[in-house]
């Protein structure tokens, strides 16, 4: 069966992880979360947060030859929250 490769990344403000993996092709985007969880115990995994060049993924989606699998950080601020407090700061 022909091999596939992917790169899962997930990034920080100071820090990221990437690697590299060669997965069988028709692989879900699961197998390879699998995988980068054995070797990234400390990275937190939520399977709503996960995108293919930034375009949402589930874990049953099928991966392709040169995807990058990314997992998601939670947002530190809700954006239309944000945007009206510095709408509320502009009028002062």
């Amino acid at each position: 069966m022909s091999q596939i490769r992917v790169e899962v990344i997930y990034a920080l403000p100071d820090r990221h992880w990437s690697i590299k993996l060669d997965l069988p092709e028709n692989s879900q985007v699961g197998a390879a979360i699998q995988v980068a969880k054995a070797q990234w115990p400390d990275v937190p995994f939520d399977e709503h947060r996960l995108a293919i060049f930034s375009r949402p993924v589930n874990l049953e989606s099928v991966l392709k030859n040169g995807d990058r699998l990314e997992i998601l950080r939670p947002l530190i601020a809700d954006p239309k929250q944000a945007r009206r407090e510095r709408a509320a700061d502009r009028k002062k």
